[in-house]
């Protein structure tokens, strides 16, 4: 399927090898037989939770994040461990960052947040029966953590105060689901 469109690699190099991030340089064959290289950041995925209170609030973050030198607002979210399935990877970063843990899960969708240079995907879940607890924040990270309504985060999207993508995304799904047209 889709023959017409696909690249096919003929060579790989791995141009770096970091703790996290892993940089990859591959020559591929196009679909009219000429080369090209594809420059790629692998990425080992991660999880996003859309944490749902009984009154229909969410729980936000705002943390630093260094590359673009500024606080965001974001959903709780981390990378997946080596062989970690997704919900329990959601379920340890819900409880490590914000101290809560949730009675139901339910998955949501899988999103690709950089697919020109980057293999990272995001598996979304909602999180609902939230029961507060003591959080587990890893060395050197540092979040707070709030309470917002549903539609003060959408006017926030709106206006440009979320820009973080997987948070948007989710912003949207949550939204759909709320107004029950995207039901579960």
């Amino acid at each position: 399927m889709d023959k017409h469109l696909r690249e096919t690699q003929v060579d790989s190099i791995e141009t770096y090898n970091g703790h996290f991030l892993k940089i990859q340089s591959d020559t591929v064959k196009l679909p009219d037989g000429k080369s090209a290289t594809r420059e790629y950041v692998k990425h080992p995925g991660a999880v996003v939770i859309l944490p749902l209170f009984d009154d229909g609030s969410v729980l936000l973050e705002r943390q630093f994040r260094y590359p673009l030198d500024q606080v965001f607002i974001e959903f709780p979210a981390g990378k997946i461990d080596p062989d970690e399935d997704p919900l329990v990877c959601a379920k340890r970063e819900l409880q490590e960052e914000t101290g809560y843990i949730a009675a139901d899960w339910k998955f949501v969708c899988t999103i690709h947040n950089a697919i020109a240079y980057s293999n990272e995907h995001l598996d979304i879940f909602l999180a609902r029966g939230l029961i507060a607890g003591e959080r587990q924040l890893d060395d050197g990270e540092f979040l707070e953590t709030f309470k917002a309504s549903a539609p003060e985060m959408l006017a926030w999207v709106r206006e440009g105060k979320i820009t973080d993508v997987k948070t948007v995304i989710g912003a949207f799904w949550l939204d759909k689901m709320l107004n029950e047209q995207w039901p579960l």
